[in-house]
Formats: C-alpha cells, structure tokens, sequence
C-alpha cells in the first residue's frame, strides 16, 4: 500500500529547468537522473497537431513520462483513479514528470506546438492502458 502512494497526481510535479541565456538565445540541457528524473530510454515529440485538437488518453503501468512544451502550449489532464488535475504548460524550459500509474490526456494544442516526450521505458504495449474503464479496475485492484 505504501509503494502505491507514490501513484498519484500528487507525485507528479513541474520540473524549472535550467536556461542559460545571452544575447544569442538561449539553451536548455537535459541529464538523465538530474535534471530529468529517471534514465531516458525513449524520446518522441507530437506535431502538425491541428489546433484545440486533443492527444494522450492513456496510463503505463510502470512507465514514466517528462513531457516539455517545447514550442506552443497545450494542457495535461492528470488522473489517478480519485484526484485529478490540470497542468498548462507553455514553455521549453519547464517540463511535467508524470510517475507511472496515471491516466494522462493532452488537450487544448495551440496552432503550431510541438510536445517532447522523454521516457523512462522503451515502447512495450503491454505496459499500456487504452481503456479508463480497464485502468480504473487496475488501480482499484490495487488498493485492495
């Protein structure tokens, strides 16, 4: 029950990253296991999204997700079964590290945005949840 705890949205948190500016523009780093949580296995970015159109709507079961809006913005519908919450996130040098276990959708794409993902796992659909339905009955089972 107390490793479960860590399963919430409560657990997910926005991450200031580091910017170094001058007059030339400025640049952001990230590091596995210091500026991002978790080791980087994987990196995809969503674009061409027409906007107000809608992304996401699934959970991992043990995969973590940083996410950046690197250009643009968008919002981050986060669930955990009994708490939810909305994360906007509008700029590159912010990032939202989303533990496993929450149902996550991406909502409300402004015209021309671009969201990387860094995660902690490669692709595995079995670690996936397409179906609230199915990922609700997951996380009930265990609580109990």
């Amino acid at each position: 029950m107390v490793e479960e705890l860590k399963h919430t949205i409560y657990n997910c948190n926005i991450v200031h990253l580091p910017k170094v500016h001058n007059r030339a523009g400025n640049i952001t780093a990230l590091e596995n296991n210091i500026t991002v949580p978790f080791e980087v296995k994987r990196v995809y970015y969503l674009y061409d999204i027409p906007g107000g159109e809608d992304r996401g709507g699934h959970s991992h079961k043990e995969l973590q997700q940083f996410i950046i809006a690197v250009s643009g913005a968008f919002d981050v519908v986060l669930d955990d079964g009994i708490n939810k919450k909305v994360v906007y996130l509008d700029r590159p040098y912010i990032g939202l590290h989303i533990v496993s276990g929450i149902w996550r959708e991406l909502l409300n794409f402004s015209s021309g945005s671009v969201c990387l993902v860094l995660a902690s796992q490669k692709y595995d659909e079995k670690d996936y949840f397409r179906s609230k339905k199915l990922y609700l009955k997951w996380k009930l089972s265990r609580y109990l």
